[in-house]
C-alpha cells in the first residue's frame, strides 16, 4: 500500500519561508517522478514542481520559479519543497504526489497523492 505523508505546512507572513516534506512508503521511490501540486479555495489544483528520479532534474511553475526549490533524498524516501519569499497568493493546500511514469505537469499523470498540508501566507 502506497502512502505519501506531507508535513511542514503552517502560517507565515509574506516574505517568510517554509519547508514541506513528503515521506513515501510502499512506492518505488527511487524510480518515480515525484511532484508537488497546490489548490487554493475555489481554484483548480495546479502544478508547482516535480523532480525526476534518475537525473533529479527539477521543473517549476513560472509562479514559483526562483523562490521554491524541490529536492529528494532517495535513501530516506523523502521529498522536500523549500519555499522562500512566500506571497499571499501562495496560500493553498499543498499536495505531494508520485508514481508518474514520466515527468509531467499534469495531475492525471500521477498515481498517488498525499492528504495535503495547509500553507497560509498573510500580508
Amino acid at each position: 500500500q502506497v502512502q505519501l505523508v506531507e508535513s511542514g505546512g503552517g502560517s507565515v507572513q509574506a516574505g517568510g519561508s517554509l519547508r514541506l516534506s513528503c515521506a513515501a512508503s510502499g512506492l518505488s521511490f527511487s524510480s518515480s517522478t515525484m511532484g508537488w501540486f497546490r489548490q487554493a479555495p475555489g481554484k483548480e489544483r495546479e502544478f508547482v514542481a516535480y523532480i525526476t528520479w534518475s537525473t533529479e532534474m527539477p521543473r517549476y511553475a513560472d509562479s514559483v520559479k526562483g523562490r521554491f526549490t524541490i529536492s529528494r533524498d532517495n535513501g530516506k524516501n523523502t521529498m522536500y519543497l523549500q519555499m522562500n519569499s512566500l506571497k499571499p497568493e501562495d496560500t493553498a493546500v499543498y499536495y505531494c504526489t508520485g508514481g508518474a511514469r514520466w515527468p509531467t505537469v499534469a495531475a492525471q499523470g500521477y498515481d498517488y497523492w498525499g492528504q495535503g498540508t495547509q500553507v497560509t501566507v498573510s500580508s
